[in-house]
């Protein structure tokens, strides 16, 4: 789990530009981190490239923090 965190961590400071300490389990994507729908989709398309999961459109209303898209990865990988 901490290797996928990590990696899931440089993908977000990536993709929405904010600092590596602004990304904790708890961190909601739209609220904490700033995200729009945009950032979200390019956030989805480079978590499915990195990790090799397809993440399907009914399950993107569940994916608000950090952790879920871990659980997500976590499940599915």
């Amino acid at each position: 789990m901490k290797m996928n965190f990590d990696k899931l961590k440089e993908i977000i400071v990536e993709e929405l530009g904010v600092e590596e300490d602004e990304v904790t389990l708890e961190a909601s994507f739209a609220d904490d981190l700033g995200a729009d729908s945009l950032d979200l989709f390019e956030l989805v398309m480079s978590i499915e490239d990195t990790f090799g999961v397809t993440i399907p459109n009914e399950e993107l209303v569940n994916i608000k923090t950090v952790k879920s898209a871990l659980d997500y990865i976590e499940a599915n990988s």
